[in-house]
């Protein structure tokens, strides 16, 4: 077990220091875990989730589809046509974010979302720095609300086999959905608390136009598909995963068709994050590695004595250290290494693990809005404002990052304990 836990170690020393080559560090240490015999050789494939891998490059595909047809931008522009001034605009499109962010990865929201706040802003004369990163905090926010919304949902969902309906209402009981809105209308009295100065008009002189409707029908399908497929009875474990691609490869079909150009093909397959799936493939095995050696029955009986048999105490301990480790460390190694270990704090405790399963995403998922660097959609949006010639000092994102993350998370935090606690 000692030698799993220094390997263990190491690898996420090494994916906090070599932040740009985090897929080798993976898939380097899921290969010693191999050799060194920790993990045996047939349980290797056993370990690795393929239904989250083909979710998440399927939906990466479609939302590319998504993202070339222009169709998020017509969406803001009908938004930005109804508000009053620049807070509301700033409020709204935040907002229109995080709606957009519950059915698609955060970093594609941000891509889609960040180019209209930076027109919006240039054509009023406003800085678009706090703009972009509200529009960031906001994504990151609704990520958790659905099965699709973000790499940690779908890995949540594929590891406590939650289906979509299971995030709005499981077991009798309202599901993660309703603690992430809560969080966002609070969250979205901060945002206009923060930018109660910007009282300026805002007018939108042409609307965008949407070049091709079949990517939006693609989208909306695959959410409804996910949606009737919860109400399949045993059916296969890729099923989800299935539904993702196979829509995916009806969009590439029909863009060949539509064009005859094998290069806008190509593009949605070149715009998947392979980088992300081969970081996920390679932890995959380390965590089935370091399970193997008992390494998570290990932590989990830490945690428990810490907390005892007190559930609130366990959860609690889930929920802020989430937050704190989050707002340094990438969600998505950390979720997919805290799921084993939070089931077996519940298996110990002789509970049900939901309460804890929730804790640990929402403050997981929300904890990287605490610093400029805890979540990818966090550095895309930093990066856009980069090109675009401005600077994002550190103060200019915690300003918003830190007000907006506490109260979405003591909401989502109180909801889930009243909720499912009990």
């Amino acid at each position: 077990m000692i030698l799993a836990l220094v390997l263990f170690v190491l690898t996420y020393v090494g994916l906090l220091a070599l932040p740009q080559k985090r897929a080798w560090v993976a898939l380097i240490s899921a290969l010693l875990f191999i050799l060194l015999g920790i993990l045996p050789l047939g349980e290797v494939m056993g370990s690795v989730d393929f239904n989250v891998l083909m979710m998440i490059a399927g939906t990466m595909g479609i939302v590319s589809l998504f993202i070339d047809s222009k169709m998020p931008s017509l969406l803001a522009d009908l938004i930005l046509e109804r508000t009053p001034n620049v807070k509301w605009a700033v409020v709204f499109l935040a907002l229109f974010a995080g709606i957009v962010s519950a059915f698609v990865d955060n970093v594609a929201t941000v891509l889609m979302v960040a180019p209209v706040a930076l027109a919006v802003s240039e054509r009023l004369k406003i800085n678009p720095v706090p703009v972009i990163v509200s529009i960031a905090v906001s994504s990151n926010l609704q990520g958790a609300a659905t099965l699709v919304g973000d790499t940690t949902s779908i890995l949540l969902g594929g590891y406590a086999g939650l289906d979509f309906l299971d995030f709005f209402w499981f077991q009798g009981r309202p599901g993660i959905f309703w603690a992430v809105e809560l969080g966002a209308v609070l969250s979205a009295f901060v945002l206009l608390w923060l930018f109660r100065k910007e009282t300026g008009s805002v007018k939108v002189t042409e609307r965008t136009k949407v070049t091709d409707y079949v990517p939006t029908v693609l989208l909306v399908g695959t959410v409804v598909l996910l949606i009737l497929a919860s109400f399949i009875p045993n059916k296969p474990s890729i099923t989800n995963g299935l539904i993702c691609m196979g829509l995916m490869v009806i969009g590439l079909v029909y863009i060949f068709v539509r064009t005859h150009d094998v290069s806008k093909v190509f593009k949605p397959i070149k715009d998947i994050d392979y980088t992300t799936l081969l970081l996920l493939f390679g932890l995959f095995i380390v965590i089935g590695g370091i399970t193997e050696a008992g390494v998570i029955d290990a932590v989990a009986s830490i945690f428990v004595r810490i907390s005892g048999d007190n559930l609130f105490l366990a959860y609690t301990l889930i929920v802020w250290a989430s937050v704190f480790f989050s707002a340094f460390i990438d969600n998505i190694p950390y979720v997919a290494t805290m799921l084993p270990v939070v089931q077996g704090m519940a298996a110990m405790m002789g509970v049900e693990p939901y309460v804890l399963y929730f804790g640990l995403l929402t403050g997981a998922t929300l904890g990287g809005n605490l610093t400029p660097v805890g979540a990818s959609a966090n550095i895309t949006g930093i990066g856009i404002l980069r090109k675009a010639g401005y600077e994002v000092k550190n103060s200019d994102f915690l300003r918003i990052g830190v007000p907006f993350t506490l109260t979405a998370v003591i909401a989502g935090y109180l909801f889930t304990w009243i909720v499912w606690g009990a």
